[in-house]
């Protein structure tokens, strides 16, 4: 087996189940290029009796016919061993029946691994997909203890909605789902390592904040050029190899992808997101199952989260866009594409690029709070994470915190995220306003707990006369930890 970044628990429960001496459903799932094809396939690669993947709806609308998938899965069944004269089956019970017969001409007692792809694909309208896989499972495969199935799918609400959180006749039989989460900076910095790249940690950061931790972006990083000059193949030059992925990710995943990416572009004008309401009317959907769904299926496929601020001392859903490919496409790619093809190696320094750093360095916190806790030492204290907004009048001012820490051990960490290219000084502006972000927070919320105002910033802390401020500094080195 090829050696594999990160996915250790995966992969040892991946094994484990393996070596067990019963039938196994496991379905594997997480945002589209994640690397859940990547991964069954190499710890499986030489221990597949069958593999078949479904027709992509999105590179010939054709192939979503229920002829052309069934054809497709007749190709997988003749490529592993069934008989070439077997017509090709015209119902997915039949196809499955047929797989069935495969599977034990096939059958030497040890484990048989059966790996489906893209299922969601497969399901087409009205095709009895669905029903005709839990006859296979329930009124066969299960009762075969050396069965081994495991099935992906890029639509995770199809998954959740279908396999994980089925109430029909799959429900519970799922042995094992594993979700697969998009790499951390560590996990960042050592597949790109692996391939041959080499970048300071302030731009893996920087590559995590335009990609994500989506192993399909980063394996696009060319040896030799700088963090610029990828993005800039990536995204802006000519033949861009990423230029038409963010259509692409929509197109593949929802059946009314321009409602969802409707959302989305609206959801990347303000970092701190929209309430339900508000997106309602601004998008023009209506707040009833049309947008339930649109915000269910866009949070369940990782490019949306709901949260709920602390506003004013009270508490609001509100929903944010955290994938950082798409805030990125949508700040610089998007319908306003510039013409230069060395854009992001010419711009470094345009007032939106930094902005853009700042808010996106704020994300990058978001998804490591675990890291951020071991830093401050409280890996096991129990907290909750949020944001607060506080909203001024006429005679108070208003402000927000990125990011509060509410610890069970009588302390609020209220975070300050800075993206500085050196040790962050303090000015004395800045030691008033964090002064009085201090009193506002103990004002609102009327806690007596300390509050430690803590900086997470890129190099560290420079030490001055204002600095006094903060109780804590986190720093890169400790978001790669």
């Amino acid at each position: 087996m090829a050696e594999i970044i990160g996915r250790k628990k995966e992969i040892e429960e991946l094994n484990r189940l393996y070596h067990s001496d019963k039938a196994q459903f496991v379905a594997v799932y997480g945002r589209r290029r994640v690397g859940k094809t990547y991964l069954v396939n190499q710890v499986f690669k030489d221990k597949m009796t069958f593999h078949h993947t479904g027709l992509s709806p999105f590179d010939d609308g054709a192939k979503m016919t229920m002829h052309a998938q069934l054809q497709s899965f007749h190709y997988s069944l003749l490529r592993s061993g069934m008989d070439e004269q077997t017509p090709c089956p015209k119902s997915w019970l039949e196809a499955f029946y047929l797989l069935e017969k495969l599977l034990v001409k096939l059958d030497t007692g040890r484990r048989q691994v059966v790996f489906i792809d893209e299922l969601s694909w497969m399901d087409t309208p009205r095709s009895g997909f669905l029903t005709a896989l839990e006859s296979f499972w329930n009124g066969w495969a299960s009762n075969r203890d050396n069965m081994f199935l495991v099935v992906c799918g890029s639509s995770t609400t199809w998954m959740l909605g279908n396999l994980v959180n089925n109430y029909g006749g799959l429900y519970g039989r799922l042995t094992r789902e594993i979700k697969l989460s998009p790499f951390t900076l560590k996990e960042c910095d050592d597949y790109l390592k692996s391939n041959g790249i080499v970048l300071s940690q302030y731009d893996v950061t920087q590559a995590y904040m335009a990609f994500g931790g989506i192993p399909y972006y980063l394996g696009y990083f060319t040896p030799g050029c700088s963090l610029a000059q990828n993005i800039d193949n990536m995204l802006f030059a000519k033949e861009a190899t990423l230029a038409k992925e963010y259509d692409r990710l929509f197109r593949s995943l929802f059946v009314h992808w321009e409602e969802h990416q409707k959302v989305v572009s609206l959801l990347a004008t303000r970092h701190y997101g929209f309430t339900r309401d508000e997106i309602s009317v601004r998008c023009g959907i209506s707040k009833g199952g049309g947008l339930s769904s649109i915000l269910k299926a866009l949070t369940d496929s990782d490019f949306i989260e709901k949260y709920t601020p602390v506003i004013d001392g009270r508490k609001e859903d509100y929903y944010r866009l955290c994938d950082p490919f798409c805030q990125f496409y949508l700040s610089f790619v998007g319908d306003h594409k510039p013409t230069d093809p060395q854009f992001w190696q010419n711009s470094q320094n345009l007032p939106p690029i930094v902005a853009w750093r700042g808010f996106a360095f704020e994300q990058v916190c978001f998804n490591h709070i675990a890291q951020i806790k071991a830093a401050l030492g409280v890996s096991g204290v129990v907290s909750k994470e949020s944001t607060m907004l506080i909203r001024g009048t006429k005679d108070t001012q208003g402000g927000q915190i990125d990011l509060l820490i509410d610890r069970a051990d009588n302390v609020l960490n209220l975070c300050e995220m800075k993206f500085y290219k050196k040790a962050y000084a303090l000015t004395q502006e800045d030691r008033f306003d964090f002064e009085d972000r201090i009193d506002l927070l103990a004002r609102i919320t009327k806690s007596r707990k300390n509050i430690h105002f803590t900086l997470v910033t890129t190099i560290g802390l420079a030490f001055n006369e204002h600095s006094g401020v903060v109780q804590k500094v986190v720093t890169l080195e400790d978001l790669f930890k």
